[in-house]
């Protein structure tokens, strides 16, 4: 293990997370050469498999719990960001652009340059203590994913739920982390005080399409085993079918592959999501897109020329094949043998938005479960 502490200026900048506004770290002047990030932080790199090329920058954050700003439109008013940047290095990630708040680019800096907020548990601790904190909803894996690799040596997410749990404050978490498994005993005791929502992504379970988009993360085949525990555990997961990749992960016959797998994990609920390109993500994935399928350059300009999004008619055709295979496979029924926990399943809805496709195949839950899901 090598590390450095960078030392600097101590004037303070407020740099806001793309979701929830951390003040993360004292900064210095805009002029000086280093990037924002390595200022006032402690620079890690540790020389193990897992963790070659990586750096990784640990912070005191000011604040860990944070109100989502009115103008971002997010329909969630609370967030816990632990980590910014992530290893899974998933192409299509709408959270790119946030490291262009840390004088950092959205493709190999957002893959091997993450910020670790080493007192986040301490903060959630001292947030839930707070007269003044409402004991509203928390959305956890908004921004970047709370069990990306990082988690197993910096081991943030115990303390963070244990403060939750302690307080009995209703919070959910969206992950590709099999990681999460770790946490499973104290997910459930947390699950018997108050509101747990869990969600895995499987976009697809196609082996191949899986090693080129979503290098960092567990294989498809790995979460669901993850989703199948949980449930047997009794806690209620479902999965966020995303993104649904134009033209490579939205035939007929990938659509049933991935649904017949998830209706055999026994996901609680199955939410698709089309993929969408905002600026810092459209650029990294359409130079991904001429390197490895420069044949379909010319389709996604016709789909996502004007917008960030798929026409709403291609949305609403995907959401349709879904949800008649999640009635198929009887996804969102109770399983003979599933749920031995405590506490029943919860089943998870879809998001109702304007630019996300419309329920699959569920039924009512949480309202503030089903909001978290309509940010990827």
């Amino acid at each position: 293990m090598r590390w450095d502490t960078l030392r600097l200026d101590d004037q303070a900048v407020d740099e806001p997370d793309a979701v929830g506004g951390d003040t993360l770290f004292p900064s210095a002047r805009r002029d000086v050469a280093l990037p924002l990030i390595e200022r006032g932080a402690v620079a890690r790199t540790f020389d193990t498999p897992g963790f070659r090329g990586m750096t990784f920058y640990e912070v005191q954050a000011k604040s860990i719990v944070n109100r989502v700003p009115e103008a971002s439109r997010m329909p969630f008013q609370w967030t816990i960001n632990p980590y910014r940047g992530c290893q899974h290095s998933c192409i299509y990630c709408y959270a790119r652009s946030s490291h262009n708040y840390l004088e950092l680019d959205a493709g190999v800096d957002f893959d091997t340059k993450v910020v670790v907020k080493v007192n986040a548990p301490e903060l959630v601790r001292k947030k839930m203590a707070s007269p003044s904190w409402p004991g509203e909803h928390i959305a956890m894996g908004t921004n970047v994913d709370c069990y990306q690799r990082a988690e197993g040596r910096y081991q943030l997410m115990p303390g963070i739920i244990g403060a939750l749990k302690d307080a009995a404050n209703p919070f959910s978490i969206l992950t590709k982390g099999t990681l999460i498994l770790r946490d499973i005993e104290l997910l459930a005791e947390a699950a018997e005080v108050t509101d747990v929502g869990l969600n895995l992504s499987v976009g697809s379970v196609d082996k191949e399409l899986w090693r080129s988009v979503e290098p960092g993360t567990p294989a498809p085949a790995r979460r669901l085993e993850a989703v199948a525990a949980l449930n047997d555990r009794g806690l209620g997961c479902g999965v966020l079918m995303g993104p649904v990749i134009p033209f490579l992960s939205d035939s007929p016959a990938q659509l049933e592959a991935a649904v017949s797998q998830i209706a055999a994990a026994g996901a609680t609920g199955v939410t698709p999501i089309v993929l969408h390109l905002r600026p810092g993500t459209r650029e990294w994935y359409f130079a991904w897109l001429r390197a490895k399928h420069p044949n379909l350059v010319g389709r996604y300009l016709d789909l996502y020329g004007r917008s960030a999004y798929a026409p709403k008619a291609y949305q609403a055709k995907i959401a349709g094949q879904v949800r008649e295979l999640a009635e198929k496979y009887s996804i969102g029924r109770p399983k003979p043998g599933r749920g031995h926990g405590r506490r029943p399943p919860r089943v998870i809805p879809a998001p109702r938005h304007t630019e996300q496709p419309a329920d699959a195949g569920s039924e009512p839950g949480p309202r503030a479960l089903v909001e978290q899901l309509t940010l990827l």
